[in-house]
């Protein structure tokens, strides 16, 4: 018996260490970054709210201050120039160069010049989220209005605003043009196709499969920030997101999120909804463009982006599984009926007409293809190569962290069409630049283009005809 005690003694003594050791590693939370998101939340959702919404005025007033910063955010619209619909244009570059600086001065300089100097322009970097660290999706206020309105579903966000003057942003509602109905024009009538009237806008112009594929476009669904659970980020408990709440009207109103497909969170991209509109031609799809055609995007965006790519996550908040023989495929035969706006200077190769065409426009035209290598990657007829190019912009400035957002490499990104670009503001995946003259700018100083100011003008009165 004695023997047994001290054995058993002998164990604990050596044990109880190691036991110890290992209940304090389990306790202790991990400083590795996960790719997964807290499923258990500890705080209550009025403390998580309350928190929040103390925090707001300083998130968007930091955000806010960036943006002022790197941009000229007035409204100056283009004289005679306007989108589909009547809404004007802005114009003239708005990225704010370094002090003393020029165009032309910089445009001369190498890579490594400005990088050692550093002379990148501040709107040239990767545009963070308004709550980088936060992210999520993102709308803008006369969308969330009009949702409001008809619905009464809340699309407003306690911690965080949409960030961008409207004034940038496409025109509201877009109009609708469809690839297999061209001589009805915009089928829109004016309205933000919703739940409520979607059936007396498409009844006798599509099919009835077609037609329930809008149904399932303008359903709102459960989504990541609006949801019924605590750790969400509208007041009141949502019953989500639909895929026009971003793409509205099968086009876009330029509310952002996160791509969901990069961790950790700094690096990920913020995102500018790109249009739905000529989906039809186009063969790659997501951020990282994993998806090959427009029933996969369709699907991923219902099981993974809607819930930044975290399907466990998913689980708890109500994914929306789509059956793919007949759900997803009705609402993928919706959008590929969805068509450029139409573009009366365009001849059927995708070149302007010179019975239609200014000068400026045709010596644009010029300056696209040949000197500003413009269609090396975005070849007519639609303006798109449908590949993955990577500009490695990175190679004007060091690493920096901006606002949460780790502002590195890009790597590849795709190459979007141009068709209707005047109607999609803003620019670029992210939307850093805000007018064409601005993208212009971008291109002509990492292309090293070397192009004189009568050639970037000419440039972007091209593109407007596109």
């Amino acid at each position: 018996m004695l023997k047994m005690i001290k054995y058993f003694g002998w164990v604990i003594a050596v044990l109880l260490p190691v036991m110890m050791s290992i209940s304090t590693f389990a306790q202790s939370p991990s400083k590795k970054e996960s790719s997964y998101s807290p499923v258990v939340i500890k705080e209550s959702f009025e403390a998580i709210m309350a928190r929040m919404k103390a925090a707001k005025h300083e998130v968007m007033k930091r955000h806010m201050d960036l943006l002022s910063e790197r941009y000229d955010l007035s409204n100056r619209p283009a004289s005679g120039v306007t989108m589909s619909r009547g809404k004007p244009i802005q114009e003239g570059v708005r990225v704010k160069l370094p002090k003393g600086m020029t165009w032309q001065t910089l445009a001369s300089m190498t890579p490594e010049e400005i990088r050692e100097k550093n002379l990148f322009p501040a709107g040239f970097f990767p545009l963070p989220h308004p709550n980088h660290p936060e992210g999520g999706m993102v709308f803008p206020k006369f969308h969330i209005e009009e949702i409001k309105k008809q619905e009464g579903r809340d699309l407003t966000r306690f911690d965080l605003d949409f960030d961008l003057p409207d004034h940038f942003l496409p025109e509201f509602p877009a109009p609708i043009y469809l690839t297999t109905r061209p001589d009805l024009g915009d089928v829109s009538k004016g309205k933000l196709v919703t739940i409520d009237n979607y059936y007396e806008l498409f009844n006798g112009i599509l099919n009835p499969k077609q037609i329930e594929g809008v149904r399932l476009l303008v359903t709102p669904f459960p989504q990541q920030q609006f949801n019924q659970t605590e750790d969400r980020r509208s007041e009141k408990a949502s019953r989500g997101v639909t895929c026009f709440d971003c793409h509205a009207n099968g086009h876009t109103n330029a509310a952002t999120h996160l791509v969901g497909d990069i961790r950790p969170q700094e690096f990920r991209h913020r995102i500018d909804t790109p249009p739905l509109r000529g989906v039809n031609v186009q063969r790659l799809f997501g951020s990282q463009r994993a998806l090959k055609s427009i029933e996969d995007f369709t699907e991923f965006e219902q099981r993974a982006a809607y819930f930044d790519g975290d399907p466990v996550i998913a689980t708890k908040k109500g994914a929306n599984i789509l059956e793919r023989g007949s759900q997803v495929h009705a609402m993928s035969e919706f959008q590929a009926l969805l068509d450029f706006p139409p573009a009366p200077k365009l001849d059927l190769f995708g070149k302007v007409n010179p019975k239609k065409a200014t000068q400026a426009e045709l010596r644009g035209q010029t300056v696209f293809f040949e000197k500003g290598k413009c269609g090396v990657c975005h070849p007519a007829p639609y303006y798109t190569d449908n590949l993955m190019h990577d500009l490695k912009v990175e190679r004007f400035y060091k690493p920096r962290m901006i606002n949460g957002r780790m502002a590195g490499a890009d790597g590849p990104i795709k190459t979007f069409p141009l068709r209707g670009i005047k109607d999609s503001p803003t620019y670029l995946h992210d939307g850093r630049l805000l007018t064409l003259e601005d993208t212009v700018e971008l291109f002509n100083l990492i292309l090293e283009l070397k192009l004189s100011e009568q050639e970037k003008k000419d440039l972007v009165e091209f593109m407007r005809t596109l």
